[in-house]
């Protein structure tokens, strides 16, 4: 009997914007960028692979362990400045809405809280509702169209939100996402939505070289992160054999990328792509700022911004006031 042969499922979406951003060269080597967090979640495979990563307690020891301790550690200044008026937690990129109950679980018996998830993932926003079902202390979780969004459309989001008692709006924006993003455009996005006095709190890693090379480290040998990102080439029609891991820091931002073994080609509706033995396809990108730059960024849009960062000065909360 022959071997029955492994099937291979492209997704339309990763492919096409292969296609489209093509490839740049960096001296003799092809280097396909489709760096696009959009792309992370498309099917629940991918946004409970990205899931299992977080939970890790490789991931929790790092990244996690830092936003959870800052957050912990300034949980009195950070929901004093919420005040006492009911409020939206409007929780971006929410994941399964775990950082947005460490907020919730302190708030609830001091004020009105009203919960709305957002992320381009419907995986995750079912998750987060479900947990914050599962745990209380929420008087309402918002659940309409424009849960499952990307945060070009917060602006229309927004005004469904602040009416009837619930004029107040506390955005969260953990884990790194703000990274994730060119800085001025998500910035100035989230802005746009917010009315004076709303507040928004980012965790986003500093640029500190010391820690830059543990985090690469970490990540080159972290199986979770491995199994997340390898969706994406795998998506394009590659298998398992024709790639090799990589992750390197380029100030100011990790890449994570992969390097094709052997010359490949792949067609796709009418479309073929040809990847060169050698050639390295970039599917993840975070950016990490220096402490002063990343202060001086938020105060571009933000009248009042307070820094908090950790021990290690490799991490940061961002309290945001419009």
């Amino acid at each position: 009997m022959t071997k029955a042969k492994e099937e291979v499922k492209i997704n339309d979406l990763i492919f096409k914007e292969l296609i489209k951003r093509g490839y740049s060269l960096e001296g003799n080597t092809r280097v396909w960028n489709i760096a696009d967090s959009k792309l992370w979640y498309l099917t629940p495979e991918q946004a409970q692979s990205y899931l299992d990563m977080v939970d890790s307690e490789e991931y929790q020891d790092g990244i996690g362990s830092k936003e959870f301790n800052l957050i912990k550690k300034d949980m009195a200044d950070l929901t004093n400045s919420v005040g006492k008026m009911p409020v939206n937690i409007i929780d971006l990129g929410c994941g399964n809405g775990k950082k947005a109950m460490l907020f919730i679980q302190n708030l609830n018996k001091k004020i009105k809280l009203r919960y709305c998830p957002i992320d381009i993932s419907g995986y995750m926003v079912d998750r987060a509702m479900q947990n914050m079902k599962e745990i209380g202390g929420v008087g309402d979780i918002v659940k309409f169209q424009w849960n499952i969004s990307d945060f070009e459309n917060l602006e229309n989001i927004t005004p469904l939100l602040t009416r009837g008692e619930f004029k107040k709006n506390f955005f969260l924006l953990l884990g790194n996402t703000l990274g994730n993003f060119e800085i001025h455009e998500i910035l100035y996005e989230i802005r746009s939505s917010m009315k004076d006095n709303d507040l928004l709190l980012i965790g986003n890693g500093l640029n500190n070289h010391r820690v830059e090379e543990d985090l690469v480290k970490q990540s080159q040998n972290d199986e979770k992160i491995k199994s997340f990102l390898e969706h994406m080439p795998l998506k394009l029609g590659l298998k398992k054999g024709d790639i090799e891991y990589g992750v390197r820091f380029k100030d100011p931002r990790v890449e994570f990328y992969y390097t094709i073994k052997t010359d490949r080609a792949i067609t796709f509706q009418d479309k073929k792509v040809r990847f060169n033995k050698g050639d390295q396809i970039i599917v993840a990108v975070t950016y990490h700022f220096e402490k002063e730059n990343f202060l001086g960024y938020l105060k571009m849009y933000f009248g009042s911004v307070k820094i908090f960062t950790s021990e290690d000065g490799s991490y940061a909360l961002a309290l945001c006031k419009k």
